[in-house]
């Protein structure tokens, strides 16, 4: 792994992990051509035993982060994401939503820490969008609010890419948009996650931020969500059930801007880490 990609491990702002701060990280990884999951302990990661959804019992030594390749942190049977969750993103004359406004991402288009997101050959307007992403840690269907964090495993970063003119006609009216958002969100490589699930953070008090090439382009704290966890996952779950592994990303802030080969994209979430990834 490159000292860059190690790097996304630990925040840059106020809210860096640091030992002793109650979260717990997970993480899956590539190492010596085997994939394996662990726990993030400062410089090193926690081989365990199983899978993230276990009893997480440490096996064998603990690895150097700068000698494996960090991947995707698990892989879902569905990846969800809510449409308008922050009211600066709907615009000052758009009323609240009454409930979530769930859409999906397809699986194939996700990515991990460091992988590239490659700009299908038509696309014209694809942008950023910095998102909490949710990762269910176990099997939920018609759970309360109050019962959904018991069924939350974590958080991580997300970044929902999106082309513009597929899903809303950006460039050519609202008239020429596709039916669906099945390409304008679920291209291949569109949902980059990573680097790690944060287990037990309190994510009110965190900041989000999104940098172009270095640039902050988005920004703003978690308490700004008008739908929170619970309530999303509550909801999605009287009609979906929810699996261990499922993402479920939790809408972006404000306004976006387009992307271009030769980017590089940085998701960064206190408590949680950078997820930066090229743009080929």
């Amino acid at each position: 792994m490159t000292a860059a990609g190690a790097a996304g491990l630990a925040c840059s702002g106020g809210g860096a992990p640091e030992a002793g701060d109650g979260v717990t990280r997970l993480a899956r990884f590539e190492h010596n051509g085997s994939v394996h999951y662990g726990i993030v302990q400062g410089d090193v990661i926690q081989p365990i035993e199983g899978d993230l959804f276990g009893a997480r019992t440490p096996s064998g030594v603990p690895i150097p982060v700068a000698d494996v390749k960090l991947l995707y942190p698990v892989e879902p049977s569905k990846i969800m994401a809510l449409a308008g969750n922050y009211s600066d993103h709907l615009g000052k004359d758009t009323p609240l939503p009454a409930n979530p406004e769930p859409f999906y991402k397809t699986t194939n288009s996700i990515i991990g820490p460091g992988d590239s997101v490659m700009l299908p050959s038509d696309s014209r307007d694809v942008h950023y969008e910095a998102e909490f992403v949710i990762v269910i840690g176990k099997k939920a269907k018609n759970v309360s609010a109050a019962e959904a964090p018991e069924y939350i495993l974590g958080y991580t970063c997300g970044n929902d890419i999106s082309e513009r003119q597929w899903q809303n006609g950006s460039l050519d009216g609202p008239e020429s948009k596709d039916l669906q958002w099945w390409r304008g969100k679920g291209a291949d490589t569109f949902s980059p996650v990573g680097p790690v699930i944060a287990v037990g953070l309190d994510f009110e008090k965190s900041g989000i931020r999104l940098r172009q090439n270095g640039e902050i382009k988005q920004e703003t704290t978690l308490d700004h969500l008008i739908f929170k966890p619970a309530e999303t996952v509550a909801f999605i779950s009287k009609y979906v059930t929810l699996m261990p592994g499922d993402l479920i990303f939790t809408g972006t802030t404000g306004t976006t801007q387009p992307i271009h080969s030769g980017d590089v994209l940085e998701v960064e979430i206190d408590g949680i880490g950078v997820l930066r990834n090229p743009v080929a």
